[in-house]
Formats: structure tokens, sequence, C-alpha cells
């Protein structure tokens, strides 16, 4: 089909440089995971390209019908593009991965960048009665409480102050969606643990994304102190089969306009300038013809 948009997301890169954990190093390789493409009669449909090297930033792609959905005539294909990889991430978590119930409360951890923010509207879209957004911009975390956040936790400054200050604004929360890992979370989790009136009280800490590094130390006390369950969700937890089970709703979701993403179209003849540039804050690059 005919490729009509197609998101550079950080999944791209890791992909594209070999440092996602999924990454085979087989060569040749045609960066993109997903987009939007019209068939020959004229379908538009969304689709995944999650275990080939054939990606989505080309003129034309092979699909896997099985591996896509159908959008409405008056879906905005760029938005679609834009929002279903990071929407994806923290849906998939809470609807595939763990049992999350309408009513539960949630801390959004990494909740500054692109698919943090698109958690925390995820989130209360699910139902959440509470999510707690903590993050390092502290320009996007301002903004957090339009997108749902009831509260917000700043991860700069003191780290003891930074400590108290996120345990006693989460530490009623039942599951937490982790993007940073790393020092971040070495701290983060301790600091919610020990803060928690009922520590029997369940809490699922959900991880999804290491900006912040790859590894924690983990004390073997904190797993005994509290009623901590620490699951990863990504590609390989969930089956390619359960994240395509979830493309309607969520795409659906995107194109009546649900939740905000900032979708910025750029030719695909643009793509090396477009690649090397920073990445503006809140903005995620569509590729389209």
């Amino acid at each position: 089909m005919r490729v009509l948009a197609a998101g550079l997301h950080p999944r791209v890169r890791s992909g594209a440089s070999g440092s996602h954990y999924t990454s085979t190093g087989a060569l040749p390789l045609i960066p993109g995971i997903d987009g939007v493409g019209e068939t020959s009669d004229g379908e538009r449909v969304y689709f995944l390209l999650i275990d080939t090297t054939r990606g989505s930033m080309a003129e034309r792609v092979a699909v896997d019908r099985r591996r896509s959905v159908v959008l409405p005539s008056v879906a905005d294909v760029e938005r679609v593009a834009a929002a279903m990889n990071p929407g994806m991430s923290s849906w998939v978590a809470l609807r595939r991965r763990i049992d999350f119930q309408p009513g539960q409360s949630v801390l959004v951890l990494g909740a500054t960048g692109g698919a943090g923010q698109m958690a925390i509207q995820v989130a209360k879209h699910l139902g959440a009665s509470r999510v707690v957004a903590a993050g390092r911009d502290a320009a996007a975390l301002a903004t957090l409480p339009e997108l749902g956040a009831d509260a917000t936790v700043s991860l700069v400054g003191d780290p003891d102050a930074v400590d108290r200050a996120l345990g006693q604004a989460a530490c009623a929360v039942d599951v937490v969606i982790d993007y940073t890992w790393g020092a971040p979370t070495q701290r983060a989790l301790p600091a919610v643990l020990t803060h928690r009136e009922d520590r029997s009280r369940a809490l699922t800490w959900l991880q999804i994304g290491a900006i912040a590094g790859p590894s924690v130390e983990l004390h073997s006390a904190w797993l005994r102190a509290a009623r901590v369950e620490i699951l990863g969700s990504g590609q390989g937890s969930v089956p390619t089969r359960a994240f395509v089970e979830e493309l309607p709703a969520l795409a659906a979701d995107i194109s009546a306009g649900t939740f905000a993403i900032n979708a910025v179209p750029t030719p695909l003849s643009q793509i090396e300038a477009a690649w090397n540039a920073p990445a503006a804050r809140g903005e995620r690059v569509v590729f389209t013809p």
C-alpha cells in the first residue's frame, strides 16, 4: 500500500541504531515500525511492522492485513501515525499486562516525554481516579494538568526533597507506569514504598521504558517490606496478537480526538534533516509523501 504517514518515534531511532532490545543487527534495514497507508481501492489503514526489516519510511510497503486496522474515512492520518505508538505503550500495559480497574490510581514516571504525556491521558480515559505525573522538564510538567494530571512532581532538585515529594504524592497509587528506569527509579521505588500507610496494599510497577538507564540495583528488602510486583511491558512480554487486538479501540479513540497529540508533518524527502534535528518538546515528527 501507499504510505501516507509514518511516525519518527524513539522506538524507530533505537531500532535503526541497533540499540533496541529486539534488534538483531540484520541489514539492510528500512526504518519505521508503523504508519498509515492507503490501499489500491482507497481504503485507509493503520498498520504495524514491528518484526520486519522492511519498515514504513518508504513510499510503499507490504503489509500483513492481520496486523492492521481500517480507519474511518474522516481520520486524521497524521495524528493517528503520531499517536498510536506512544499511546500503545501505556494502553497495552494497562489492558494486557495487568487487570487495571476503573477507580485505581496511577503514577507516571517520566511523564514529560511524549509517551508519558499519552500515558496520563490513557490512564484517565481507562478510568483512573487519580494520576500523579513526575518528570524533569519543568515547562512540560506545568502543562500536564491540562492533560489530566491531578498532581505533578519535579524530579529535579535536592534528591531527598524529591523523594519526599514523590513519596507523599504517590503513596497511595495502585500502578506505576515507568518510562525512566535507571537512577530515577532507583530512588522512586523506595520513596513510594516507604511512604505507603498500608504496605500490604498491592502496588504494580510497570516497566516500559529506560530513558534514564538500563538497570537499577534492586534491594531485596524492598520486595519483602511491601506488596510490590514489578512487570515489564513490550515486545515479547506482550504477544504481537495482543497488540493487534488492541489496535481498533485505540485507533478509534485517537481518530475521535480523545487524546492531545502534536503531529509535525514532514516530507519524507527531508528525513535526513528531521532525523538529526533535536526533538522539539511535545512534538512528534510524522513523515509524509
